[in-house]
């Protein structure tokens, strides 16, 4: 029988660890620093702080944070319990602060007794008062438990109910089928007047035209479930929200809390995005992000729609509708889904296949399971977006957030807000939106033609400001200016004539309008087929569409043509950049990219402060934990992301693991000068030089010749490691190269990656059994590229406008500590180090582990730039000035592993 709701994290079974004085259940004995991980988890959790863990790969760091956090969350139950007991069992008493010793008990008890009074107020007065506040805060007490046992009723009831499943959906079935017939029936009767009034419509066409538009009055339908549904409105027990970059990460982190000792007792349910969870095969088929949860949000309109015409006394005869709301949007079907999502810990690929087989919607129906669920899975991109997060459902107020995988946290956030339109979809949505204007304008309400205008009239300045002209082919027009120019937003508004326009009710149209939904299926409809009637007058429609299409032979090769999404409308697209419009003007750039022809040319918006978007995270959190196996140069997230955000210094804690390692199966190595003992310095004015990418090759076939099985060596760039390889090859350093080691290189498309490794991999395995003259494989790769899970540190980065106008905001905004670097100038130095780290994390990767890294750089040697490394790594460093003892410790080392293993 599974356990009560209220005692499901609290009556483990399993044998417990312990550490600072709390046991932590762990499936067998943790090493020592994951019991230091758990206890500093806990203790941040617990006193409400922001805590920066780092935790190398290998380290068992999902189970340690899956541990520590439902530990906390165990004991935080059973004190707020113990102390409802005790104002239940006296009937009064003080309401402690929420970090006091018992936790808050509610959201809805955020009246405190003790609150200041009116001086000269009478005793009498204020002890009614208070002994009012008490009745009340018992009252709130009874009330929640109420509600709490009636989860608890529910949640023991599921074996019960899936066993019923199969039969209620016999029955749902046969009601299906008679609604079917009485719909069918009525549609009959009402279909004379209203097709001779439609005649001037194509079949199908009808639910192209935008509906009549309600301004502010109207609720946005992507956030709206099902609202006559009771329960939906469910309390939010506390949880703790874990977010990691991929749904493959949050699969492999589910299949860990199935695996410990809290995977039969908390109540997960894995959240993903409509593309992920839809079974509707007609709207999964759309294949486009932005098509699907279009479709999928209008069919829930319709639904609403219907359901609303229908409780009408006399509804008024209105067009029929086409749209048929999804079928899996059964809300008695939903509720098993919730249920057994959270009687049982499924990942997303489960909770699918549980959709598939019940007939329910997986998206909306693990929505429902959030209030009830002590553990979110969810991808972060979802979190971190306060639009989907909305969407979705989540309520962060007091809850715990676990950011997993956030090394690049930074530039994730970043990269969501920041939207780039080229010139060829700026036309191409003109050009659509305008015919779709001609074509029913005769149907549209005077809002919506306002709109639509205003629209058309905002594209046509964006392409006035790349100095073009939007009513003329783009692939055509040669642009006078070339160059990249940089804008704050007042002035690009100001400049591009459109700063008299609301911007903010102009995204709010869009967005509750459809209109890029409805120009889609407009587009789908006529830039293909069209008919004999329609021809003359969308012929030059039609020629221009094809005119902006990529040619087949533009398509990427390593891209391939199965996986291929079709495109979604190009106004979709430019939604978001007038979406990023709105930012405050210190927080963003616009820059005008003009690159000769307008189709080439584009307007990208930057966001500067990242902190904006994860103010309100760490603001309503009660904790927020950023998690990674390489968290270093950690003063990155502490000024541009929490400080900027508002949080306080001391509010913020850094833990750094060791490695499960023993220290001495790492060789880290300094190497400062070649064997011609010419100073390393790979700088981008230097690193270009024949002797300096000799010296390199050198080394490496050195090191080749020490080192056994495998040796990855990473390059700054793609383009990098192409010269060096051209050079290579050239001189005859590669045919050296090969005789010792078989060269791999790293791919850029990520779909060949998987391959490349498996075929380095067996290689090495080979090579070790053969015992022949090649020993091993060599894989070129790049730091920041597929391999080392970086950041994409192009060669231009440091150049481009983009660094630049952000090392300029940086410089005005945070201050300059004594003796650093000014922090335009750390950002650049952190972003190499960010994904330097990346890739030596890659080179241990379990206990038994072992790996010599060798930094060829003498930079590498600077204090402040070692102070960056992690710290399993800083405290084994050695600097050697020359080659030679260099490669003697690595050949020493290599010897000795092979003897011990």
């Amino acid at each position: 029988m599974r356990p009560r709701a209220s005692e499901s994290l609290g009556s483990m079974a399993n044998e417990t660890q312990k550490a600072g004085g709390i046991h932590f259940p762990f499936p067998f004995t943790p090493y020592s620093i994951q019991k230091d991980f758990m206890a500093e988890l806990y203790r941040v959790l617990d006193a409400g702080k922001i805590g920066i863990f780092e935790s190398p790969t290998g380290t068992g760091k999902s189970l340690s944070l899956i541990c520590g956090a439902l530990s906390w969350l165990r004991d935080f139950e059973q004190k707020k319990r113990e102390e409802e007991a005790r104002l239940l069992e006296t009937g009064t008493g003080p309401l402690r602060h929420e970090k006091d010793e018992s936790p808050c008990l509610s959201s809805s008890c955020e009246v405190a007794a003790g609150t200041p009074r009116p001086a000269g107020e009478p005793a009498w007065v204020t002890e009614f008062v208070q002994k009012k506040e008490e009745r009340d805060l018992v009252d709130r007490l009874k009330a929640e438990q109420a509600r709490r046992r009636q989860r608890e009723e529910r949640l023991q009831q599921l074996q019960h109910r899936a066993q019923l499943k199969y039969a209620a959906k016999r029955l749902r079935q046969e009601q299906e089928e008679t609604e079917n017939l009485l719909r069918l029936s009525r549609e009959m009767l009402e279909t004379g007047p209203v097709a001779e009034r439609l005649e001037q419509l194509e079949s199908g066409e009808e639910e192209l035209v935008l509906a009549e538009y309600e301004s502010d009055e109207e609720k946005k339908a992507v956030s709206r479930v099902d609202e006559d549904e009771d329960d939906l409105e469910e309390e939010h027990v506390t949880k703790v929200y874990y977010c990691s970059r991929t749904h493959s990460q949050l699969a492999q982190f589910v299949h860990e809390v199935k695996k410990s000792p809290f995977g039969k007792d908390v109540r997960l349910v894995s959240l993903g995005s409509r593309q992920n969870l839809c079974v509707n095969e007609d709207v999964k088929s759309l294949g486009s992000v932005q098509l699907i949860n279009d479709r999928c949000v209008d069919m829930q309109r319709s639904r609403h729609e219907k359901k609303k015409g229908a409780e009408e006394e006399k509804p008024k005869r209105r067009r029929p509708e086409k749209q048929a709301a999804c079928p899996f949007y059964n809300h008695e079907q939903m509720g098993l889904l919730r249920d057994e999502a959270l009687a049982e810990v499924k990942d997303i690929e489960q909770l699918l296949a549980l959709g598939k087989e019940a007939r329910a919607c997986p998206y909306y129906g693990s929505r429902l399971a959030i209030p009830a669920a002590q553990l979110v899975v969810l991808p972060y991109q979802m979190l971190l977006h306060a639009a989907t997060r909305q969407a979705a459902g989540i309520r962060l107020q007091d809850q715990v957030v676990i950011i997993d995988e956030a090394h690049n946290l930074i530039d994730t956030i970043t990269g969501m807000h920041s939207v780039e339109v080229s010139g060829s979809q700026l036309c191409q949505a003109y050009s659509q939106l305008l015919q779709y204007m001609e074509r029913y304008s005769k149907r549209l309400k005077a809002k919506n033609l306002m709109y639509l205008k205003q629209i058309l009239y905002l594209l046509e300045k964006f392409v006035a400001m790349l100095g073009g002209n939007i009513k003329q082919n783009p692939n055509t027009q040669s642009l006078s200016q070339t160059g990249t120019e940089l804008k704050t937003i007042n002035d690009f508004l100001f400049q591009s004539q459109i700063d008299n326009i609301n911007l903010f009710k102009v995204q709010r149209y869009c967005e509750k309008s459809m209109v890029s939904r409805k120009l889609f299926g407009f587009t789908e409809r006529y830039g293909a087929v069209l008919s004999s009637r329609e021809q003359p007058k969308l012929a030059g429609f039609q020629q221009f569409l094809q005119s902006l299409q990529p040619k087949a032979t533009e398509v990427p090769a390593d891209e391939s043509p199965a996986t291929a999404l079709r495109p979604a409308s190009p106004l979709m697209h430019i939604e978001g950049f007038l979406a990023a419009l709105t930012t405050a003007n210190q927080d963003g750039r616009v820059i005008l990219s003009r690159q000769g022809s307008l189709s080439q040319s584009s307007l990208k918006f930057l966001l500067l402060n990242p902190a904006v978007h994860f103010a309100q995270v760490v603001k309503e959190c009660r904790a927020v934990v950023i998690a990674g196996g390489t968290m270093q140069p950690v003063s990155d997230f502490r000024q541009q992301l929490l400080a900027c955000a508002g949080v306080e210094p001391e509010r913020v804690v850094e833990f750094s693991c060791g490695h499960v390692i023993p220290p001495d199966n790492i060789l880290p190595l300094v190497i400062c000068s070649g064997i011609s003992s010419q100073p390393l310095e790979f700088t981008f004015q230097k690193r270009e030089l024949p002797q300096m990418m000799d010296e390199a090759g050198r080394i490496l076939c050195n090191l080749c010749g020490v080192v056994p099985g495998g040796v990855v060596c990473f390059f700054p760039s793609y383009e990098y490691l192409r010269q060096v390889h051209t050079h290579w090859e050239k001189g005859g350093l590669l045919d050296r190269l090969a005789a010792r080691k078989k060269i791999f290189q790293e791919p850029k498309s990520t779909h060949q990656v998987e391959q490349v490794l498996l075929a380095y991999s067996r290689c090495i395995q080979g090579c070790g059994q053969e015992r022949g003259r090649v020993t091993g494989a060599l894989l070129l790769s790049v730091v920041g590229g597929k391999m080392s899970e970086g950041i994409n540190f192009s060669d231009n980065l440091g150049r481009s406008p983009e660094l630049q106008e952000k090392m300029a905001y940086l410089d005005q905004t945070l201050p300059r500590a004594p003796g650093q670097a000014p922090p335009g100038k750390a950002l650049v130095e952190n972003l190499c180090m960010k994904a330097v780290n990346q890739s030596i994390g890659r080179a241990i990767r379990h206990q038994r582990d072992f790996a010599s890294i060798v930094l060829l750089d003498q930079r590498y040697a600077r204090p402040p730039v070692l102070a960056k490394l992690p710290a399993w790594i800083q405290a084994r460093v050695e600097v050697k000035a020359a080659f030679g003892p260099a490669i003697a410790a690595v050949q020493k080392f290599h010897r000795e592993k092979a003897a011990s293993f």
